[in-house]
């Protein structure tokens, strides 16, 4: 793999750009692999890289049925923060952040993490009391946030109305080094790394089955053909369900469509991302000037990846009050994601009643913003056969056992 560089982007400019290889390789799947990754998302190809780069697994196919990063990972909106109130959350969130700070010269891609700062307002005397405790309880994990005045969310957001007639801004929980990425990069820059390495990724490859003997994965069936394995990772968000039903077991999720738009690009009049779970809407301004909004999931099972007209009077009737300038915005385009609910709003990543299949799933509205640290703790699950530290805590067995790790407040309405 030839390095990005200034230095390279020189060369390639006096030879007219005839020089550039392709980012990633697109080979015909062999007939058996060390490893299989289903889904070529940003946890899938992270899993990929992290099993290379920390255990020294090559061997791997990702396979995708669609395009690379095709899934939830080009239809999400970026956002970056661990300001969670469980500890395992934190950890694993955390851990994820600290990752994007470094992706871009890890991968040696530019991802575009942009450190801007996320602020949660608090619109309720309930919201205060609830993100002044979240504050002390990062401060115990070791996550910088803060609780901050109307006056300095007022300095950090000057185009914000703190003095809504329903819900007026009281304060709000501020992590200065969360912040957005290009969600597209990740995928491809995760995907060069592993290609680089000698996996292959297989897309167009849609997988219609999953084989077994003994109680123990033995391979998939796919649209190109039958491929073997030792290990079978399933890491398709929405879909995991489908998958799962193939491997013969059930989880305790269910897909629901969560929508988003951006309107006509502006000039330049919000750095930071502000959340709203008050009112269920969320806003940040892209480099290219849109104004990026979204809300909660939607209230029903669905599978669609299109938006709906609901959404729009919903959300954006929300965010009108707070911010009255996006009232005079035209809409440019919508699109909806398909994400995987759990019932405590955490993820699942854990080993699962066929041997030697792990899944990662359950990410809800959240999963952008825990790819580095998703695919580091499953790599680390699927190289031991054991789960580590850092996903100890999110195994299937926690909802026979009532051992939840309740996210709603933090994950269950924004992102």
């Amino acid at each position: 793999m030839k390095r990005y560089s200034a230095f390279a982007i020189a060369r390639e400019a006096l030879r007219h750009h005839t020089g550039w290889e392709r980012a990633w390789a697109s080979p015909e799947p062999r007939k058996r692999y060390k490893v299989i990754i289903v889904g070529a998302g940003g946890h899938g190809l992270a899993t990929a890289y992290y099993l290379g780069k920390n255990h020294g697994i090559t061997d791997v196919a990702v396979i995708e049925k669609g395009w690379l990063g095709g899934g939830n990972t080009g239809r999400n909106t970026t956002i970056i923060r661990s300001n969670y109130l469980q500890d395992p959350s934190a950890a694993i969130y955390e851990k994820s952040r600290d990752l994007y700070e470094g992706l871009s010269q890890d991968l040696n891609y530019n991802i575009m993490f942009s450190p801007r700062g996320v602020i949660m307002l608090a619109q309720t005397e309930h919201e205060v009391r609830g993100y002044r405790r979240t504050a002390h309880a990062n401060a115990l994990q070791g996550v910088t946030t803060e609780f901050i005045s109307p006056e300095r969310v007022k300095e950090l957001v000057p185009i914000i109305n703190l003095d809504g007639p329903r819900y007026p801004v009281l304060g709000g929980l501020w992590q200065a080094r969360a912040g957005t990425a290009r969600h597209d990069a990740v995928a491809w820059g995760y995907a060069r790394a592993c290609s680089a390495m000698g996996m292959h990724i297989i897309q167009q490859c849609e997988v219609t089955g999953v084989r077994s003997e003994g109680g123990r994965v033995t391979g998939v069936e796919t649209t190109k053909g039958e491929i073997g394995c030792d290990s079978l990772g399933i890491v398709v968000a929405g879909h995991s369900g489908v998958l799962a039903e193939m491997a013969g077991f059930r989880l305790p999720i269910e897909s629901v469509a969560l929508q988003a738009l951006v309107s006509e690009p502006i000039k330049p009049c919000m750095d930071v991302v502000v959340m709203a779970n008050t009112v269920h809407g969320y806003m940040s301004q892209s480099d290219k000037g849109e104004m990026v909004i979204g809300g909660g999931a939607d209230g029903y099972n669905n599978y669609t990846q299109r938006g709906s007209f609901h959404h729009i009077e919903e959300t954006v009737r929300a965010l009108v009050e707070t911010f009255p300038m996006i009232s005079r915005l035209k809409m440019l385009r919508q699109w909806g994601g398909i994400v995987d609910m759990t019932g405590d709003r955490s993820p699942i990543i854990s080993k699962t009643p066929l041997g030697g299949c792990y899944i990662n799933c359950g990410w809800g509205t959240g999963g952008f913003k825990a790819i580095p640290g998703s695919g580091w703790a499953m790599a680390e699950m699927m190289a031991k056969g054991a789960p580590g530290a850092l996903c100890a805590e999110f195994g299937m067995d926690r909802f026979r056992e009532g051992r939840f790790i309740d996210e709603s407040g933090a994950a269950g309405v924004a992102h």
